[in-house]
C-alpha cells in the first residue's frame, strides 16, 4: 500500500530541497519537483517554460520598476497550434494543481515547492514548512552563491515576495501562517539529516 505524500514547502537558504531528498532517501519515496511542471505542460500540450514562467512572474508594478526580467526570460507560446491563445493564470493554477494532486494521489512520495500544500489542501497529505531565520537564510545564500551579506540579504527579500506574491495570486493567501502546514521545522540549528528525521516521525 502506496505510503501517504508529503508536501514540503520551503523558504529560500533553509534548505528545504535538501531536506526533503534526506526525507525520500529515508523513507524510500520518489522525490517530485520539475515532474509536476513537465507534467502539466505535457496535458496541455504547452512548453514547460511557459508553465514554470507562471510561477515566477512578477506583479505588475515590479516590471514596470524593475523591468521585464533578464534577455530571453518571456515565456515563449505553447506548442502544437500556433493560433491557440496563451492560458490565463487560472488555467495554469489549476494544470499546476492538478499534476501535484496526481503525484499525491499516487503515494509515496515527497513533492517538493510549487505550493503543494495548498495545491492539494483537499487531500490527505503531510504538510510541512522548512524555514530559518532571514538571517541563516542569507548568510547560506552568501556561501553558495559567492555573493556578499547585502545582496544575499536582497535575494532573500526578492524571493520571498515572489513567494508571498505567488501564494496571493494562485491561492488567494494573503499571509501564509504556520497554520497552514501541519509542520513547521526551523533549520537554523537543525541539520539536514535532523530536520528530515522529524519529518519522517510526523509522516
Amino acid at each position: 500500500m502506496p505510503g501517504r505524500a508529503i508536501c514540503i514547502s520551503h523558504a529560500t537558504g533553509a534548505g528545504g530541497a535538501e531536506v526533503a531528498r534526506a526525507v525520500a532517501e529515508e523513507l524510500g519515496y520518489r522525490y517530485v519537483d520539475d515532474e509536476v511542471i513537465s507534467e502539466a505542460a505535457e496535458w496541455a500540450d504547452l512548453d514547460p517554460a511557459f508553465v514554470a514562467s507562471a510561477e515566477r512572474r512578477k506583479p505588475l508594478v515590479a516590471r514596470l520598476l524593475g523591468g521585464f526580467g533578464e534577455p530571453g526570460s518571456e515565456p515563449r507560446l505553447p506548442t502544437g497550434d500556433p493560433t491557440r491563445g496563451l492560458p490565463g493564470d487560472a488555467e495554469l493554477r489549476h494544470l499546476i494543481a492538478s499534476a501535484v494532486g496526481s503525484f499525491a494521489r499516487q503515494g509515496s512520495v515527497v513533492l517538493v515547492a510549487h505550493a503543494a500544500s495548498f495545491a492539494a489542501a483537499d487531500l490527505d497529505v503531510l504538510r510541512v514548512l522548512v524555514t530559518a531565520s532571514p538571517e541563516t537564510r542569507a548568510g547560506r545564500l552568501a556561501a553558495d552563491r559567492g555573493v556578499d551579506s547585502r545582496a544575499a540579504k536582497r535575494l532573500i527579500a526578492d524571493e520571498d515576495a515572489g513567494r508571498a506574491h505567488y501564494l496571493k495570486r494562485f491561492y488567494g493567501v494573503a499571509q501564509e501562517l504556520p497554520t497552514h502546514f501541519d509542520l513547521v521545522v526551523n533549520t537554523d540549528i537543525l541539520t539536514a539529516t535532523d530536520a528530515a528525521d522529524v519529518i519522517v516521525a510526523a509522516a
